[in-house]
C-alpha cells in the first residue's frame, strides 16, 4: 500500500516577525541556522517513508513559486494552491481527495510544514508504526507528544486512562501500543495544563494525522458534508487544465473550520501514539530559544557578526546585516530582517502579532 505525505505550508508565521513575514513565512526560512528551510527539513524526514512524486504540498496560491524554488524534487501538480485560507480541513480534503484519484487505497501522513523535530529515527519509527495500523484498520491515528511542562500553548489529546500503561518503577509509563483517543483539548489555562500533567494521560496535539485516504473522506462526508460536497465538485477537474480555474472558483466556499473541530472531535476510532522525538511547534521566539544551542549566558544566536556582552536567556535572529553589538539584555528577542527590526522581552512575545508594523 503506497504512503503519501501531506505537508501544510499556508502559514503566515506572524509571531514570528519580523524573520516571518506575509511575503516569507517562517515555513520557508532557515530559522535554525542550519542552511535548510523548515519545509525541506520536514520533507528530509520523510526521504526513507514515501518517494518525492509521493509528497504533497497545500499552500497559498501566493506561494507555490516558493515550494518548487525549495521542493525542485515534487512534482509541479503536487504542490497545491490555495485561493484563500479556509483552515485546516478544506486543505486536507482538497489534498486527500486528489490523492484518491489516482491513489484509492493510499495511506496518508499529514503534517505543518514548520514544526521542529530533534529526533529524526524516532519520528520515522513513529510513523511507521501508525502507517501499519491504518493500512489494515479504518481508523484515524494522531501523534501525540509526551509533555515535559504545564504548557499552555498547545491543545491536548486526552487518552482514554483504562488504555494508558502501567508505571514502572520509576513511576514513568512507556506505552508500546496505539492508545484510544477520549477527547481533544483546547489551548488550557496554566493550572488547566499542569492538571493535565499530574494526570498522564494528556498529550501535546502536533497536529499529525494518518489515515487511509478512504478513512478520512468517508469521515469528512459523515461530519463535514458541506466541504465534500464542494470537494466532489472539484473533483472531476483535478489532474486537468481546468482544475486552477475550478479550484480558484469553488474552494472559497468552504467552510472555514479546523480539521480538529470538523473532524476529530466527532468521528470514531481514533487512536494516539505517545511519542518523544524532541518535537516542538516553533510557533515562538521562545520556543525558538529553547531549541538553538546556548551559549553560558543561555543566549540563542542566528547570524553572523552577532557579539554579546552581559547578555542572558536572549535570542537574536540577524539576517541581513553585517554585524550587532548587543549588550546588557536579560530575557529579550532580538530580530532583524529587510531593514525591519524588533527589540523585544520575551515575556511580552504573545504581543508580537499585535505591534505596529
Amino acid at each position: 500500500m503506497e504512503t503519501h505525505v501531506v505537508i501544510m505550508a499556508g502559514g503566515i508565521g506572524s509571531r514570528f516577525w519580523p524573520m516571518s513575514t506575509p511575503e516569507l513565512p517562517k515555513q520557508f526560512i532557515d530559522v535554525l541556522g542550519c542552511g535548510r528551510t523548515l519545509i525541506q527539513l520536514t520533507a528530509d524526514r520523510f526521504r526513507t517513508l514515501c518517494p518525492p512524486e509521493n509528497v504533497w504540498v497545500v499552500t497559498s496560491a501566493a506561494y507555490v513559486g516558493i515550494v518548487r524554488e525549495q521542493l525542485p524534487e515534487i512534482p509541479a501538480e503536487n504542490i497545491l494552491p490555495e485561493p484563500c485560507a479556509r483552515n485546516t480541513a478544506p486543505c486536507i480534503a482538497y489534498a486527500c481527495w486528489k490523492i484518491k484519484v489516482r491513489h484509492p487505497e493510499a495511506n496518508v501522513v499529514v503534517t505543518p510544514a514548520d514544526a521542529l523535530v530533534l529526533d529524526v529515527p524516532g519520528y520515522r519509527r513513529v510513523l511507521s508504526e501508525a502507517l501499519s495500523f491504518t493500512a489494515e484498520n479504518d481508523a484515524i491515528v494522531t501523534i501525540g507528544i509526551t509533555p515535559t511542562r504545564p504548557e499552555t500553548g498547545y491543545g491536548y489529546i486526552c487518552a482514554r486512562q483504562d488504555t494508558m500503561p502501567e508505571l514502572d518503577e520509576a513511576g514513568v509509563a512507556h506505552p508500546s501500543e496505539l492508545l484510544e483517543v477520549a477527547a481533544f483539548k483546547e489551548k488550557p489555562s496554566l493550572e488547566v495544563a499542569q492538571a493535565y500533567l499530574s494526570a498522564g494521560n494528556y498529550f501535546w496535539n502536533a497536529g499529525i494525522f494518518v489515515w487511509n485516504v478512504n478513512t478520512i473522506t468517508s469521515a469528512l462526508r459523515e461530519h463535514a458534508p458541506q466541504i465534500a460536497t464542494v470537494m466532489d465538485r472539484i473533483a472531476p477537474s483535478f489532474y486537468t487544465g481546468a482544475e486552477e480555474t475550478v479550484v480558484r472558483t469553488l474552494f472559497p466556499s468552504c467552510e472555514k473550520i479546523s480539521i480538529d473541530y470538523a473532524v476529530m472531535e466527532k468521528a470514531e476510532r481514533i487512536y494516539t501514539i505517545p511519542a518523544e522525538f524532541g518535537w516542538s511547534d516553533l510557533g515562538t521566539w521562545g520556543s525558538l530559544h529553547a531549541n538553538l544551542g546556548k551559549d553560558e549566558g543561555s543566549n540563542a544566536v542566528v547570524g553572523e557578526g552577532v557579539h554579546l556582552y552581559d547578555c542572558q536567556g536572549t535570542v537574536v535572529h540577524i539576517s541581513d546585516l553585517k554585524g550587532a553589538v548587543i549588550a546588557g539584555l536579560d530575557g529579550y528577542i532580538v530580530a532583524e530582517k529587510s531593514g525591519r527590526l524588533l527589540i523585544c522581552p520575551l515575556s511580552e512575545e504573545q504581543r508580537i502579532r499585535d505591534f505596529e508594523k
